[in-house]
């Protein structure tokens, strides 16, 4: 008969046996031992040892007092301390008050504190307190952190976003910073003619103005009051964009907590590269360019010169960044693509079902479409225009966030209202404009400031959608199953177009060659020719089939991170070599050179014996 050993406790607990005694004392450092002086005391109530109990008792009252000391002093850099302080003195409270009944009365009181504390004890473990950053030009940056915003918040986390747009959609829960200087900034620098450039065949964006949006972008966010402010906080975790966090890793730096990168440019491999994954450039098109990954030769030799510039490009102008963040927070920090390398773990805006099939290591996970949702109910006058097409149905026409309509050429905007007057479809257009310039608007044609554009996409009346090809109205064209016309414009529109292009349910049309014929053809052939339909409905299936939807995998390792202090087990060393190194370069020249003086050996040794053969020898030894 097997007998159960007898439970051994410790001779002596103190709150420094749970926690380094040197640690400095803050709200994160007090509530891990909260949590897990919690966790102790679940396991001895299970125990029935009341002495320990007692002693653990005292040990939270103590750990309670110094958490609300802390949360006092940091009240005025962090608003929330205070409710926080507030919150912990209702948890004393109603622990003692629990404890208590737990050791005067039934095993039913028992159960019930042991309930009551793991709730404490998972409320103490998981919510942390969490800084989103994107310093995105576009707006579209924004709406995956606010996704990220509604899913972290009711699981009790404590969000703080700051970005460079005014707050117009507020989230219960969600303390949303937007620095003055850096909203002003990016108004100033994003007010282009980008559909006039490219129609006219120039660059949309200047090559200067590529350069110096990093660091003046920097400067007008790290000077700016708010930002200051927001350093003397303290934060559990950090989520950076991952097109742009350089600047960002400035307030990593300050805070020494562990970071996260969003993708929000699916496309875009740069962040991803310096962690360490794999970025083959023969499979990997620039995500500026108009590739895919079934490349020609030439294509590949182009793709390649493209990185090659681009990282050359890149180079001087994050040394420019990194001193700017120097400036705001000490010398010592260190140049961003050595801190970029230690991320603790990336969410990729992408899937195979709308990207390209790629070899991620442990710490990357795909998030594609995690804004996306299910059609709801149009707003009255929507519906009403719409019901009056009939069942021929109707087309949805945007250019997005980044690029205004109403800032497009006049010949452009004739070239549209007489193309949509061709159509036998009513338009839902959104025009940002005003329209006292619209006297020649066609009767089938309604335009809005703002559209419910996921409402719209998912009707069931909707034929075609036209856009610019931006990767978040891609997804959610493919979300809802509808073909599309593209007419990319910059940045990462071309490669997003191609891949639509090349799955089938796009048709891509260059603004510098477009006619009104050429879209008119474009619209009736994605409408009429059931393949297109056919190949987004078959995307919409492949990207739907997952495991788990995209914002609980994000959740879920957000968490995971948290709770394993940064998961560096998920980090590769690959991501601390250099090039020469990660391509065994230095191994294949000594590999040759070992060969080569092995080469060399031989040819001398052939020489000595062809000289001194061994006849001649034998001769010798004779006589």
């Amino acid at each position: 008969m097997v007998q159960k050993s007898p439970t051994v406790f410790p001779q002596k607990i103190t709150s420094h046996n749970l926690i380094f005694e040197t640690e400095k004392p803050s709200l994160v450092s007090t509530r891990k031992r909260l949590s897990i002086i919690v966790s102790m005391h679940l396991n001895y109530i299970q125990l029935g040892n009341t002495e320990f109990c007692i002693k653990l008792l005292k040990m939270y009252v103590r750990e309670m007092c110094l958490t609300i000391k802390v949360a006092k002093k940091q009240k005025t850099s962090d608003p929330r301390s205070f409710f926080f302080s507030k919150s912990i003195k209702w948890h004393a409270s109603s622990l003692f008050t629990l404890i208590i009944f737990s050791y005067f009365f039934c095993s039913f009181s028992m159960r019930l504190s042991w309930i009551i504390l793991s709730w404490i004890h998972i409320s103490l473990t998981l919510g942390a307190d969490i800084l989103m950053v994107t310093m995105g030009g576009t707006k579209s940056h924004k709406a995956i952190f606010m996704e990220l915003s509604k899913g972290l918040i009711p699981r009790g986390h404590n969000v703080t976003f700051l970005n460079g747009f005014p707050a117009d959609s507020p989230i219960a829960g969600l303390q949303e910073i937007t620095p003055s200087g850096l909203v002003e900034y990016i108004q100033n620098y994003t007010n282009w003619d980008l559909l006039g450039a490219r129609m006219r065949g120039d660059m949309p964006i200047g090559f200067w103005d590529v350069v110096r949006y990093p660091y003046e972008s920097c400067e007008a966010m790290l000077s700016d009051g708010e930002t200051k402010d927001l350093l003397n906080r303290h934060f559990d975790l950090v989520i950076l964009d991952g097109a742009f966090p350089e600047c960002a890793l400035a307030m990593v730096h300050k805070y020494r907590v562990p970071f996260m990168f969003v993708n929000t440019v699916g496309f875009y491999t740069g962040s991803l590269s310096l962690a360490g994954n794999p970025v083959p450039y023969s499979v990997t098109p620039a995500f500026f360019a108009a590739l895919t990954d079934d490349m020609t030769f030439w294509q590949r030799a182009f793709n390649a010169l493209h990185y090659i510039f681009v990282s050359i490009m890149h180079q001087p102008i994050m040394t420019l960044v990194s001193r700017v963040a120097r400036n705001h927070v000490g010398a010592d920090m260190p140049h961003p693509y050595d801190m970029a390398k230690n991320v603790s773990f990336i969410l990729q805006n992408g899937h195979p079902s709308v990207s390209y099939p790629r070899p991620f290591l442990p710490n990357v996970a795909e998030i594609a479409c995690i804004h996306c949702k299910p059609a709801g109910p149009l707003p009255r006058d929507l519906e009403d225009f719409i019901a009056g097409a009939g069942e021929s149905g109707f087309i949805y026409v945007s250019m997005g966030s980044s690029v205004k309509a109403a800032n497009m050429p006049e010949h452009l905007r004739l070239m549209l209202v007489q193309t949509f007057a061709r159509l036998p479809y009513h338009v839902l257009w959104k025009w940002e404009g005003g329209t006292a310039g619209m006297h020649d608007l066609p009767p089938n044609v309604k335009l809005g400031r703002w559209l419910p554009q996921q409402d719209i996409l998912g009707h069931r009346k909707l034929r075609a959608f036209v856009t610019h090809g931006g990767l978040l109205s891609m997804y959610e064209s493919v979300y809802h199953g509808i073909p599309v016309v593209t007419m990319p414009v910059f940045c990462d529109h071309d490669s997003n177009s191609a891949k639509a292009e090349a799955d089938g349910y796009a048709v891509k049309l260059p603004l510098e060659t477009l006619t009104a014929d050429k879209l008119v053809k474009a619209i009736t052939q994605v409408i009429h020719e059931p393949r297109y339909r056919n190949a987004a409905k078959k995307r919409q299936r492949l990207l739907r089939d997952q495991r788990n939807p995209p914002l609980e995998t994000a959740i879920y390792w957000i968490e995971y991170v948290l709770r394993h202090d940064g998961a560096p087990h998920l980090r590769t060393p690959g991501r601390n070599l250099s090039w020469v190194q990660y391509y065994m370069l230095d191994v294949m020249i000594v590999c040759f050179a070992i060969l080569a003086v092995f080469r060399h050996l031989l040819k001398r040794i052939s020489c000595s014996v062809q000289v001194h053969p061994v006849s001649e020898v034998r001769k010798e030894k004779i006589h």
